[in-house]
């Protein structure tokens, strides 16, 4: 085969020796060509670019390489590839050197830093020769219950360095990003260049260039590939007079430090006097210094929670500060001579600002800008005061970032700033509105919003316990358990009310411990619902912050059938779990000897804790999921309720999901909780797909006939069951 620019020019042809007389573009994307015999001779599926789709296999002699950007397809500087020298691993590589992310070592089963993978929704995978030169790594799509077409998948490593996933939705008729990594793009090993920032809360560009330097070349980034960095403004490097830039407490790729006692002015006068020094750390708590050589790639916030440590001076001309001077004693006389005209004509522009301002707030605010409601309207540069320049960050997710700030009457607030907005004006104040009116007691309240230009803010009420997920990481303080239980049953009743109550059905997309708040009582607060509207409807932007794992994202979005309520149902019945057991569900396991039953697995490997907990939990062993920190203090028949209900919402059929109004029920103690059939991520498990110490032995036979039963919801007037239609067993929730 080959590809011709012109009748004379070839642009590429096939490798194949044996001349291929036909060729077929098969439907798994794979282009083949024939011999005259029926032979294969060539196909695309061993030259992949890209795109890996399911059916291909990578070798030890093949990688995945991304675009250069978006516009152009040749080769760029990230790869997926297997480990070149163990053959036993993948990991994504910058510049074929330099490693950012990795599988971890493969198991027989799964990867050991993607333990997702031990639960089938919708892959088999299958790795030949591991360890060995000749490995070879495939997988290939499955449906969820046999009796669908697959889903139409596909990994792609993208221009800025990710490694993505996606699930095709005939709803939507688009691609729907379910899983990347690194989750922070920022952890792309130097995706913003040389003198390039990354910026964790940017969608469209992540990359901009400290103060004082500019792209290298304009059109690459315009195009969105930076990796080409920034270079200085004016003036160059090594001279006597030159100065240094606070940066502040930030990481970067590349660069070599060399380690010294002193202070900033010694670290300085060290840096100067080395024209290779391309800046410092200096901490002044030790006053140790660090003067740094070499690249300064994809600088980005460390990770010390705004507690400045070390902070980082870039090492610039002093030049550009004097000739400013210089310009503005030059012209100091024009300027001078025509500050009269230009304080006239500032005056007219003001008074025809004020017009259109006045006119502005007059079309929206004739009675209120939601009536009934008292939402306030803040300016953009009132909210900049507010959270003193968007300096404190508090956190950021999906639809964008959130600031701490403090109205002049002292109260504090948090200030979403939002990303991407998908509206107009006037449809952006419309669904504010609506968001405005949703009052529950366990719903973040909405304080007021910002609308200007370009600009879409919100303000709420400020949540000073912070998110839920910090108290689930080692070393968190500990919740006691009648606090979680508030917790559970609060959020429940905050979703139920979305889901329920509201004049229109509100589906979150995005339940998880990092979007329920707690107030100064502990009292869970939902945020972050009715947002996608706001956005636009990408929900794929949504799909990208639920933690990036399979086993979080209900099935059926994964395949991409249409969205229900169910899948909030199914996300919240996964954090129910972290809140029992007071840990992640994906995190590396605890040490032995404290007491947990989950000490099965090997220090240094990540566990997939779902699978784990609901087979204890059908077992009838909940004690062995439940926080070991605390010990005997909890509520048995409360953590009982609990953990039967997070197995019912993680059910892979969302028809015998509960309602978030039955999960209500249940956990308040109105209606009976019986043992529910296992998913199959426990399926998968009783079949033999253990991972690390998960057994397949202990039992589980007795309850596999429940995968048999036909279950379905049934009601009646007020009263709402989930009754078995062929068992006598009954596996159901019971009656009001």
């Amino acid at each position: 085969m080959v590809v011709k620019e012109s009748p004379d020019s070839v642009v590429w042809q096939s490798d194949n020796v044996e001349k291929a007389k036909r060729f077929v573009f098969l439907e798994t994307g794979n282009l083949v060509l024939y011999s005259s015999n029926g032979l294969k001779v060539w196909q695309s599926f061993d030259f992949p670019t890209d795109t890996w789709l399911p059916g291909m296999n990578l070798t030890a002699q093949q990688a995945l390489t991304s675009w250069k950007s978006s516009f152009d397809p040749s080769p760029g500087l990230f790869s997926l590839r297997l480990n070149p020298q163990l053959f036993n691993e993948f990991e994504l590589v910058h510049n074929s050197i330099n490693v950012y992310w990795s599988t971890g070592n493969w198991t027989g089963k799964a990867f050991v830093d993607v333990p997702q993978m031990t639960i089938p929704y919708i892959y088999n995978f299958r790795f030949s020769d591991p360890y060995l030169p000749t490995a070879s790594f495939g997988y290939t799509e499955r449906s969820l219950d046999g009796s669908v077409e697959p889903p139409l998948t596909r990994f792609q490593v993208d221009v800025n360095g990710q490694l993505k996933q996606y699930a095709w939705s005939a709803e939507t008729e688009s691609w729907n990003m379910f899983w990347s990594v690194p989750e922070d793009k920022c952890g792309v090993y130097g995706l913003c260049g040389d003198f390039g920032s990354c910026l964790v809360s940017t969608t469209l560009k992540p990359c901009a260039c400290v103060n004082g330097f500019r792209p290298f070349n304009d059109k690459e980034w315009g195009y969105g590939d930076f990796t080409g960095g920034c270079r200085r403004e004016s003036g160059g490097l090594c001279a006597d007079n030159d100065g240094f830039n606070e940066i502040g407490d930030v990481r970067f790729d590349g660069g070599k430090t060399v380690s010294f006692q002193g202070t900033r002015s010694i670290c300085e006068k060290s840096c100067l006097s080395n024209c290779s020094c391309i800046g410092l750390y200096h901490n002044e708590t030790s006053n140790t210094c660090n003067n740094v050589y070499g690249s300064l790639l994809n600088l980005r916030n460390s990770s010390s929670n705004g507690l400045k440590k070390d902070v980082f001076y870039i090492r610039v001309p002093r030049g550009i500060v004097k000739k400013n001077v210089h310009r503005t004693m030059v012209f100091v006389g024009s300027i001078v001579g025509s500050i009269v005209a230009l304080g006239f004509m500032g005056m007219i522009l003001l008074v025809f600002k004020k017009i259109i301002d006045y006119k502005r707030k007059d079309r929206y605010d004739d009675d209120g800008v939601c009536p009934g409601l008292n939402l306030k309207v803040f300016t953009y540069k009132e909210l900049n005061g507010v959270t003193r320049g968007f300096s404190e960050k508090l956190g950021h997710g999906g639809f964008g970032v959130v600031f701490r700030g403090e109205l002049s009457d002292s109260t504090l607030v948090a200030v979403k700033r939002l990303e991407r907005p998908g509206s107009g004006e006037k449809e952006f104040r419309a669904e504010v509105c609506t968001i405005g009116n949703i009052q529950h007691v366990n719903l973040v309240r909405l304080r007021g919003f910002c609308s200007e230009n370009s600009h879409r803010l919100l303000v709420y009420d400020y949540m000073p316990n912070g998110p839920l997920s910090a108290f689930l990481i080692p070393d968190s303080p500990n919740l006691c358990w009648d606090v979680r239980f508030r917790v559970a049953v609060g959020t429940a009743k905050g979703i139920a009310y979305l889901h329920e109550e509201c004049r229109d059905c509100i589906i979150h997309c995005d339940i998880k411990p990092e979007n329920i708040l707690l107030d100064s009582d502990y009292i869970a607060k939902v945020s972050d619902f009715g947002l996608a509207k706001l956005v636009g409807r990408d929900f794929s932007r949504v799909l990208a912050t639920m933690r990036g794992t399979w086993g979080y994202v209900a099935p059926e979005w994964i395949s991409g059938m249409a969205i229900t309520p169910k899948a909030d149902v199914y996300s919240y019945g996964m954090t129910l779990l972290e809140i029992i057991g007071g840990r992640r569900n994906v995190q590396a396991p605890q040490s032995a000897g404290n007491g947990n039953a989950f000490n099965e697995g090997r220090d240094g490997e990540k566990w997939f804790f779902p699978p784990w907990a609901a087979r204890r939990i059908i077992e009838g062993n909940v004690a062995a999921i439940v926080d070991s920190r605390l010990g005997v203090a909890y509520n048995l028949e409360e953590a009982n309720r609990l953990a039967l209900v997070a197995v019912w919402c993680i059910q892979d059929d969302e028809e015998m999901r509960p309602t978030m109004g039955m999960v209500v029920k249940m956990l308040e103690g109105v209606v009976e909780v019986t043992i529910p059939p296992p998913p199959k991520l426990i399926q998968a498990i009783v079949a033999g797909e253990s991972y690390h110490g998960i057994g397949t032995n202990s039992g589980m036979s007795k309850v596999n006939g429940c995968s048999d039963y036909n279950v379905g919801f049934s009601s009646a007037g007020s009263r709402s069951s989930l009754s078995n239609l062929s068992s006598p067993l009954e596996p159901k929730f019971g009656e009001v």
